[in-house]
């Protein structure tokens, strides 16, 4: 058996050729605008909207959607509006009524088209009235 030292026995180091570093615009601290920490104009509008669609009530339960917690995000875009809702059930024979309701409600707030989407998320009932 042969003796060998750590030195032989150590790898050689790889040859890599340096690439260049990618251009980049240095852009002054000064020159981004920071964004707010909070809009009190946007909080007040999802308020409202959230103000709006209390009058949107499940006929099979009685209670309204933002009490149930169906209504899960409202997203604010200067020229249009997304509501984001779940149903009490996946086959919910009140769907269509409430969704169109849900965007009436929101457009009586902005001065532009509201679009509801449904989520696939399940609707637990333990939420309802935590929400908001």
């Amino acid at each position: 058996m042969t003796d060998t030292t750590l030195s032989e026995t150590r790898a050689q180091p790889a040859t890599v050729a340096a690439e260049p570093a990618p251009a980049t615009a240095s852009v002054p601290a000064e020159a981004v605008p920071a964004a707010p920490a909070f809009d009190a104009e946007r909080r007040a509008t999802e308020l409202a909207i959230l103000d709006a669609l209390r009058a949107v009530v499940d006929p099979e339960i009685g209670m309204n959607v933002v009490e149930l917690a169906l209504i899960k995000q409202i997203l604010l875009g200067p020229d249009s509006t997304e509501v984001k809702m779940i149903l009490t059930t996946p086959f919910c024979p009140y769907a269509g009524s409430m969704i169109a309701q849900v965007k009436e409600q929101a457009e009586s707030v902005v001065d532009h088209d509201v679009k509801v989407t449904l989520l696939a998320e399940r609707w637990d009932p333990r939420d309802a009235g935590l929400m908001w």
